[in-house]
């Protein structure tokens, strides 16, 4: 079977691929890169997985891939992920998650393939959530509250529509908030772990700064989200959507407190505007039983686990 990857050198599409080789080994892994991409996140498994270069934004790449890999399978990672990111460059975040999508759906049809794409969208798309909502179902109406919250909307209505109209072989994902060792450090679990690692070392003063600590998310291992991509591709029913999380919330606030628990350095900490977001969705909850029914799929490493890797991550790297 051979795999390709969009976002293969990101946090998720580098963990989906040291799980497809560590389980798989019947898998032939690609990845697309851009000539920017960073390759941190897959130095350690670069001889395993063949790169090729194209660009979501440029279809005549993507075609040339495509012709090249032939692939049976797609899972497609690649994204303007930050949702703070999305207010300031809101254009530049459809153009990545909703038109780079088209160009990879229409690159496939051109060359007349048939693989299986996982499509992953995100808990986002949910955005204003009413308590009787909670928690939310893939029936749940979707009513966005960031840009990038929208572009994921339209990423899972072109899916839903390229199934449809031209059986696009799409399995649609809506992963609720995942984090684990590789997570970026403009993201908030990552943030503050960074900034408690930084302490450590007295490499900055005994200050974390934080935003909004009342928002709740529902977290999940990454290396556990990963691996229900994995199976979303093998027993999801394609035009589907499927929830993926752990179905408990934490709040902001008690990820902190988890995270200063495991350090003994003492810290104060700082609310920053900056990092406030113009709305933010209070609660983010899953109910994945469609997925967990379908699948046989549950999370297996605890979130303390989750967060103290990912600290122990940011202790070895700062």
């Amino acid at each position: 079977m051979r795999v390709l990857i969009t976002g293969i050198t990101g946090f998720a599409g580098s963990h989906l691929a040291e799980y497809i080789l560590a389980n798989h080994s019947d898998v032939s892994v690609f990845g697309i890169v851009r000539w920017r991409s960073r390759m941190d996140n897959i130095l350690q498994i670069q001889d395993k997985i063949e790169l090729v270069e194209a660009d979501l934004k440029d279809m005549v790449s993507l075609k040339a891939v495509l012709a090249d890999v032939k692939p049976d399978r797609i899972f497609h990672l690649a994204a303007q992920s930050f949702v703070p990111t999305s207010w300031k460059c809101p254009a530049e975040t459809f153009a990545i998650n909703a038109i780079g999508e088209i160009n990879l759906f229409e690159s496939i049809l051109a060359l007349n393939q048939k693989p299986k794409i996982q499509i992953a969208g995100s808990s986002e798309e949910y955005g204003q959530v009413f308590s009787n909502e909670i928690p939310m179902k893939e029936t749940n109406p979707l009513r966005p509250l960031s840009p990038y919250a929208v572009s994921k909307i339209a990423q899972d209505m072109l899916a839903f529509q390229y199934q449809k109209s031209y059986g696009v072989r799409a399995v649609r994902t809506r992963g609720f908030n995942h984090t684990g060792p590789r997570r970026g450090d403009v993201f908030v679990t990552s943030s503050f772990a960074r900034q408690i690692a930084e302490i450590e070392k007295k490499k900055r003063p005994p200050v974390i700064h934080v935003g909004n600590l009342e928002a709740k998310r529902d977290f999940t291992d990454v290396r556990d989200m990963v691996r229900a991509y994995w199976l979303s591709l093998e027993k999801g029913v394609e035009g589907e959507v499927y929830n993926i999380g752990s179905g408990q919330a934490y709040s902001m606030q008690e990820v902190l407190d988890l995270l200063m628990s495991l350090s003994r350095s003492k810290m104060e900490v700082k609310v920053d505007p900056a990092r406030l977001r113009p709305s933010d969705v209070p609660v983010l909850l899953s109910d994945s039983s469609k997925f967990r029914a379908l699948t046989g799929w549950r999370p297996m490493i605890p979130f303390k686990q989750t967060i103290l890797d990912l600290l122990n991550y940011w202790r070895e790297r700062v």
